[in-house]
């Protein structure tokens, strides 16, 4: 994966290092002003193999960090490369901040492990254009490869349904884009989120950057 730095990282702004499943959501905050912060997105088909995702990630870490020194936060959850703190090994070994949140659906809930008290049986799919596309992705790729969609939709069992989360103001296009998924999972509620508790947690972990660069002056 190719990342060019050099266009994406002003030294005079915060570059947001993200998975690229909260990529619309992060550029509408920028588009409507609401988030100063230049993007650097790390494809989220990674997300299939920790190894390979900590490897790209890394690459790009190292990338941002020679362009923006001091400006690079990370936008990923606590889990997102495992569930041994391998995440908070990664930032520390860098001496970044990443948001406060335990995967990207915590991120749009606000983070601080609200994605637990929204599912404290962890029996729902969230799905969100971003994540309904991971899944769009490799359902096609599962089908190439002759895996039918029985096999596929055992990926879901267990599952009580699907929680929609309303992020971009348009629940009738992502239900129909969850429709042609398949999995035979009910909608079995739609929250409206929008993208102003991401921002929060974003301008949180923006400020915190902030107050760390001033410590070291």
């Amino acid at each position: 994966m190719k990342v060019s730095v050099n266009s994406l990282c002003a030294e005079s702004k915060p570059c947001l290092v993200s998975c690229s499943v909260l990529k619309e959501e992060l550029e509408k905050l920028v588009g409507q002003g609401d988030l100063d912060a230049d993007l650097v997105f790390v494809s989220k088909y990674f997300h299939v193999d920790y190894e390979v995702l900590e490897r790209n990630l890394r690459k790009v870490v190292e990338k941002t960090l020679s362009r923006a020194p001091g400006k690079v936060i990370i936008v990923y959850g606590d889990l997102c490369l495992g569930p041994n703190d391998e995440m908070r090994k990664l930032t520390e070994e860098y001496g970044v901040l990443k948001v406060d949140a335990l995967n990207c659906v915590d991120c749009l809930l606000g983070g601080k492990g609200k994605v637990l008290e929204a599912d404290p049986t962890h029996d729902l799919l969230f799905l969100y254009p971003g994540m309904t596309g991971f899944f769009s992705y490799f359902k096609e790729k599962a089908q190439q490869e002759g895996i039918d969609e029985e096999v596929f939709n055992k990926f879901f069992s267990g599952l009580r349904g699907i929680a929609l989360l309303d992020t971009l103001g348009d629940p009738e296009k992502d239900k129909a884009e969850i429709e042609k998924l398949n999995t035979g999972l009910e909608v079995v509620e739609t929250k409206t989120v929008g993208v102003n508790k991401l921002k929060e947690l974003l301008l949180e972990v923006i400020e915190q950057n902030r107050q760390k660069a001033r410590c070291k002056k």
